[in-house]
């Protein structure tokens, strides 16, 4: 090491004491513990002796302790939280996340699981000087069925690499995301990521086999299985599955793959109002159900963002207030398309869409596809980005945008507020962009968005999971008593509280 942990130490205590005094910019956040005042939990401070087991354990490669490589580790995507982490451990194997665990453990040293880094809660950065657990290195394959439709894997591999791999095999994974580049599997199964095709594959709830995990003592857990059916008591896997390293840290995952179809048509559908969204989708489930795949909605502010920040454009040739993309997946390539021309001839016949354009090309395919994905990356070009991932009642899935837009009318420095999001799930995103963080939008903002989710009885978190940003907001979607629950089975678990302490329960 070129320097101790007792000089890092210092040098971070000194950057919380004058974090309050600098201003959140885009390339460095305001410390998390500081923007939202948070007391550091009752952790020891890592010191040269902890480092020494860890060096001894991995290698000097792999434990990180300069403060600029950490802060790549410290700082969220989206930048909006940051910790200050002074060591970041990169295991290879269960045995390795065993021996990290059993010591941090019996240390009270905190510790902060991440996976690719791209969760949009602060789920996955510290809040303090926890020590941060990458699970990068730990990305092998180590089986693929194609008969049975499995693939077992760890924790670290990239969603798109697996999904590359299997497509090899004649299957595909049951999810998709916009960050399937970076994120890594274990991430999406501890925050059971949902994504673009849960219409037709659900959640990783049902398509989540068996898995490894690791608790907070050392333990390893197997609940590895790859069979379908196995009814033989408690279901642990599901206790790992959306805990956010809360309650363990998984290690190796068995996923169910779907056979990957042989036909994909896309249909992409201009209309003037979100009464006539509503009706396309309800069309489009009753004339298309067998091979509908994804059906997602996104408002005109969100592609107008998408065409200033990054050059994308709606493949149609006039503007519209609403555009619903509609994918079908299937066997038969001229039957999909012609029930999907249909659909489209119908809903435009019936006043339903005012333009629409339907594609079996690949490459079209893949750039209206990237319209959609790239939303959040345009949307976070410049200033600050407050996002919002929740449930709604079908009914009420756009209705938030036009009141936040009222309710932050008199803020000037409200840049946009907009919405898009997986209408075939009731999962909407909704945007709020602003030239900096601002504390003012910010309140009028939270808790209220939660509140008028509640009201609905929607979900303060659709698929992003609760992380930190969510934590004190919990109740509005879950009942007293089970949220108590919880907090049994986290004190059962890790009756330390070591495991990415902050988040999830407060």
């Amino acid at each position: 090491m070129r320097r101790t942990f007792g000089a890092l130490l210092n040098g971070s205590r000194r950057q919380l004491a004058s974090g309050a005094a600098v201003a959140a910019t885009r390339t460095q956040p305001e410390l998390t513990a500081v923007r939202y005042k948070v007391k550091r939990g009752p952790y020891a401070l890592i010191n040269d002796q902890h480092a020494a087991f860890f060096q001894q354990l991995l290698g000097n490669e792999r434990v990180i302790t300069e403060p600029d490589e950490c802060d790549t580790y410290n700082i969220d995507w989206l930048r909006i939280v940051k910790g200050s982490s002074r060591a970041v451990l990169k295991p290879k194997s269960t045995e390795e996340v065993s021996e990290i665990l059993r010591y941090c453990d019996q240390e009270k040293l905190a510790v902060c699981p991440q996976s690719g880094n791209t969760g949009l809660v602060g789920g996955s950065v510290p809040v303090f000087d926890e020590v941060v657990v990458s699970m990068r290195l730990m990305n092998q394959i180590i089986d693929t069925d194609q008969l049975a439709g499995t693939l077992v894997c760890e924790a670290g591999c990239v969603l798109q690499t697996l999904d590359e791999h299997l497509n090899r095999h004649g299957m595909m994974m049951p999810i998709d995301l916009g960050a399937k580049g970076s994120c890594l599997i274990g991430g999406n199964v501890s925050t059971n990521a949902g994504g673009l095709r849960l219409l037709r594959y659900g959640n990783l709830h049902g398509n989540i086999l068996g898995l490894e995990a690791v608790l907070a003592n050392g333990k390893v857990v197997d609940c590895m299985n790859t069979l379908k059916k196995d009814n033989t008591g408690y279901d642990l896997k599901h206790l790992f599955i959306g805990s956010e390293g809360t309650l363990g840290v998984v290690t190796k995952v068995a996923i169910q793959c779907p056979t990957m179809p042989k036909a994909i048509n896309l249909a992409f559908l201009g209309m003037k109002s979100f009464d006539k969204v509503l009706q396309a989708y309800s069309t489009a489930k009753r004339d298309v159900a067998e091979i509908l795949s994804s059906c997602e909605m996104i408002d005109r502010a969100s592609v107008e963002s998408a065409r200033d920040a990054l050059g994308l454009r709606s493949p149609l040739s006039s503007e519209h207030e609403f555009y619903v993309l509609i994918e079908t997946a299937g066997s038969q390539l001229s039957h999909d398309e012609e029930k999907l021309t249909a659909f489209l001839e119908k809903v435009m016949a019936d006043g339903i869409a005012d333009d629409g354009t339907v594609t079996s090309e690949p490459s079209k395919i893949r750039n209206i596809w990237e319209l959609r994905e790239r939303l959040t990356e345009a949307l976070t070009k410049e200033g600050y980005l407050f996002k919002y991932d929740v449930s709604l009642p079908m009914a009420h899935f756009y209705s938030i945008v036009p009141v936040l837009r009222e309710r932050l009318r008199d803020c000037g420095d409200v840049r946009f507020v907009n919405g898009f999001g997986h209408l075939g799930d009731g999962n909407v995103h909704v945007q709020v962009g602003t030239r900096d963080y601002d504390a003012r939008v910010n309140d009028l903002l939270e808790p209220f968005v939660f509140e008028y989710t509640s009201k609905l009885r929607g979900s303060v978190s659709a698929e992003h999971g609760i992380g930190f940003k969510k934590a004190k907001f919990l109740h509005y979607s879950k009942d007293e008593s089970a949220i108590e629950l919880m907090r049994l089975m986290k004190r059962t678990m890790d009756p330390n509280g070591i495991l990415n302490p902050y988040k999830v329960i407060c």
